[in-house]
């Protein structure tokens, strides 16, 4: 199953754990459900099935002198295919802007067109 689709079946609070880990790119667990607001029992509930579906990591660390897990995203994987059309690499990436009016434009768009 696809990182995508395991997100998809998330509960509201997993998702909400698992935005509040990446947004913050890390967070002791002992401030991981104060932030969510939800107990420490649930808290750890949720920590323990994002680290399951992989989506998480974590460490056990020392903070404020108690024993507690640091918790960061998992890294992703890069989906490549979302910078093909068929197969040929995207115009649209790069740093330069790309003139919808251009011949290369026109030409690349007609031979997806052939291609399918």
């Amino acid at each position: 199953m696809s990182m995508a689709a395991i997100e998809e079946e998330l509960s509201d609070d997993e998702r909400a754990g698992l935005e509040l880990i990446r947004e913050s790119g890390g967070i002791h667990q002992s401030d991981f459900w104060k932030k969510l607001d939800v107990s420490s029992r649930k808290g750890s509930r949720i920590v323990d099935s994002l680290a399951d579906k992989e989506l998480i990591q974590r460490e056990e660390t020392i903070y404020e002198g108690h024993n507690t897990y640091h918790l960061t995203p998992a890294p992703r994987d890069l989906e490549f295919s979302l910078l093909m059309a068929g197969d040929q690499l995207s115009p649209f990436i790069g740093d330069e802007e790309v003139d919808a009016r251009s011949d290369a434009f026109s030409q690349w768009v007609m031979s997806l067109a052939y291609n399918e």
